[in-house]
Parts: structure tokens; sequence; C-alpha cells
């Protein structure tokens, strides 16, 4: 077992590092969790479901592409280095705090009695909020270029089957409990996210990217 738990542990920081920044995907899945947790529950299952999915996809293409370019493998891991600093850059430097706004004034009421609410729209069924995050976050290419550069890079790692399910593993698993983790904190504390908790996750996510892309950089291939 212990010679798993490596690759676990490696899916596991790949899973945190392509679900923890809070994109566009993690504002939809708070104001789910906003109007029902339940619903909310399944999206996040969806999101997690595609990391999983372009994982197994990877790791399955992952090793064999990566044997059949040994001569010159140092070289492709340097490249999928390159492709994941790009991410890791490229997030990073989205990762800062919004500009402070001037509180607008809220008009006042037209009577005495508190305006009421706007209707939010209803919750859609479970069954439905799963494919429908199944969609969005398949449309994004960010996810399938990481865990192609990823799994190429370490073709001869995953190239057993069970180092790869134990890497499909951690990252179906650390995707699936962020993602739930971000459904609890919609519940309880609304939409509404400090700017500086949003971008630590983006720092720490994107960090994560980084510190992998630099594992798989090493040893550097030498010219000659």
């Amino acid at each position: 077992m212990s010679e798993l738990m490596t690759p676990t542990l490696a899916g596991a920081a790949a899973g945190l590092g392509v679900a923890m920044p809070m994109g566009a995907m993690s504002v939809l899945l708070l104001q789910e969790a906003m109007r029902d947790r339940r619903t909310a529950a399944a999206a996040a299952a969806g999101i997690a479901a595609v990391d999983l999915g372009y994982a197994a996809l990877a790791t399955a293409l992952g090793p064999w592409v990566a044997s059949h370019i040994s001569p010159v493998e140092a070289w492709v891991r340097l490249a999928s280095a390159v492709i994941l600093l790009v991410i890791a850059v490229r997030g990073l430097s989205g990762a800062s705090p919004a500009p402070a706004s001037a509180p607008a004034q809220a008009p006042a009421p037209a009577s005495d009695q508190a305006p009421a609410p706007a209707s939010a729209p209803p919750p859609s069924r479970p069954a439905r909020a799963f494919a429908r995050y199944v969609g969005l976050t398949a449309l994004n290419p960010t996810t399938a270029l990481y865990f192609a550069a990823l799994t190429t890079a370490q073709g001869a790692a995953l190239g057993t089957g069970p180092a790869g399910a134990a890497f499909l593993l951690g990252v179906g698993a650390a995707s699936l409990l962020w993602q739930q983790a971000l459904v609890t904190l919609g519940s309880l504390a609304g939409t509404r996210v400090p700017d500086g908790a949003r971008v630590w996750t983006f720092r720490l996510g994107y960090g994560l990217v980084a510190a992998y892309a630099l594992k798989i950089a090493f040893p550097l291939p030498t010219l000659g």
C-alpha cells in the first residue's frame, strides 16, 4: 500500500491545483448553494466528474505518448513543465484584489414597509444541475491541457494500472471534497466571499501547479 501513497498524494495535489482557484464556476456553485444545497451538491459532483474524466483520459494516453517519445523524454518533460508554468503564471497574474469601489447609496423605500426581496430563480433538479455543470466545466480547455501536460510528463510513473488508479483516486477525491466545501460555504455564508480569501485560493491553487511544473522539469535535459 505504501507504494500507492505517492501517486495518490500526487493525484490529490493535481486535483486541488485545478479545483482551488475560484473562477466563474466557483461563483456559480456558491450561488447554487444559496438556493438549494442538495442541487448544489449535485452540481459540485458534476464539476469533479469532469476533472476526473479529463484526468482519466490523460492518464490513459499519457504513458502511451511517453513510451513513444523516450529518446526526447527529458525535453517532453520540460515542455510540459513550461505549459504548466504558463497556466500558473496566467492564473496568478489574475489573483489580485478587486479595486474598492465607492459604496452605492440605497434608494429610500417608497413606504415604511421594507421592500420585497427580488425573487431568486427556482433551483433546478439535482440531475439537471449535474448535467449542466458537467457541460459548463467541460468547455474549459485549460483543465484538459493541464492534465495532458501533467500525465505525459509522468508517463513512466503512471504506466502501471495500480499507480494510475491511485492517481485518479487522489484527483477525484480532492476535487470533489473541494467543490463540496464550496457548497457548504455557500449554504452557510452566502455568495459573498471576501476578496482576500478569493485571492488566496488563486495563490494556493496555482502555486500547486507551479510546484508541480518544477517537480517534473528536473533533471533538465542536457544538450549534445
